[in-house]
């Protein structure tokens, strides 16, 4: 099975001050305490790893003995989940101030968070929360983006999330918010594939129509994950972004509709619970390359 991956589609050497990726395109896993032995033993090609950034804001331990191995045989996409860029109060200064060293260590090819926000009031959620779409929530976001980007000395990718609600006092379309902060911020855009499935199920959109809204020129990086069924209170169908089981098929079809307009992009296999065998996560790091393989030898879809 690594065999057939391919991790040298695209070479990445430097991380540009004014592009928010130079991940090489290919498909990358999530590294996991579990399977550092494995990637350090048994090299498999991939494309890079991805960090939750949390993890690894402290000073030493084991967790940095073998990050610093592991990234000098890959490249590294850091993806935080603390910054609440969405939430209504001031960004937390000492969690950024962490998020800047750990990035000045390891100076990765990405950077992202996610468009959500998880503290208020000094309490944390161990969650990502959803946010209304307002012109003062765009405004906010933006600067928080920038307070971020500027301390970062780099643009980041932001992600879209995945929803079960949406507030009354929203008055601006989930992609049109997003086209909106990226245009205004000069982020980039993490296009979660599995959160737009999972959204679009809920709320009963269109999926397709909701990735034609998004800046698609901006999309930098890619997140494969899979999610639970569950139904709500009135028996209608209920998908929770779990990563905890496998990639379902009407995300990889998602997935294939997405390549044919934007082209190969470098592509995350996110598991975060229920980690099974590193073989499993590398079957579906090789479905991903064969279709970002099928992407190259198609022009996108304008």
């Amino acid at each position: 099975m690594p065999d057939s991956l391919n991790a040298t589609r695209v070479q990445s050497t430097t991380v540009s001050s004014t592009s928010p990726t130079a991940l090489p395109v290919g498909a990358g896993l999530g590294l996991k305490p579990q399977h550092f032995d494995t990637l350090l033993t048994r090299r498999p090609p991939l494309a890079f790893v991805e960090i939750h950034a949390e993890n690894y804001m402290v000073a030493g331990g084991p967790l940095h003995h073998y990050l610093e191995r592991v990234r000098a045989l890959y490249p590294l996409s850091v993806h935080g989940v603390g910054l609440s860029i969405g939430g209504a109060e001031d960004l937390d200064m000492a969690h950024l101030n962490r998020l800047t060293q750990l990035v000045d260590r390891y100076q990765p090819e990405a950077v992202s968070e996610h468009l959500a926000w998880s503290g208020h009031g000094g309490r944390f959620a161990n969650d990502l929360l959803p946010l209304a779409y307002t012109p003062d929530a765009l405004q906010r976001v933006c600067d928080h983006l920038d307070r971020v980007q500027e301390a970062l000395g780099r643009p980041i990718l932001l992600e879209n999330p995945a929803t079960y609600l949406t507030f009354a006092d929203s008055c601006l379309e989930e992609a049109a918010f997003i086209h909106a902060v990226i245009n205004r911020s000069g982020c980039g855009l993490l296009l979660d594939v599995n959160n737009v499935h999972v959204s679009a199920v809920n709320h009963r959109w269109d999926a397709l129509t909701y990735i034609d809204t998004l800046p698609l020129d901006k999309v930098g990086e890619l997140h494969l994950a899979g999610f639970d069924e569950q139904r709500d209170n009135s028996g209608a169908r209920l998908l929770i972004d779990s990563h905890g089981a496998p990639i379902a098929e009407p995300v990889w079809t998602l997935y294939r509709q997405l390549l044919e307009r934007i082209g190969p992009t470098p592509t995350l296999i996110e598991r975060d619970n229920n980690i099974p065998a590193f073989e499993v996560l590398l079957a579906e790091a090789s479905l991903a390359e064969q279709c970002l393989t099928q992407a190259d030898t198609r022009t996108p879809t304008p």
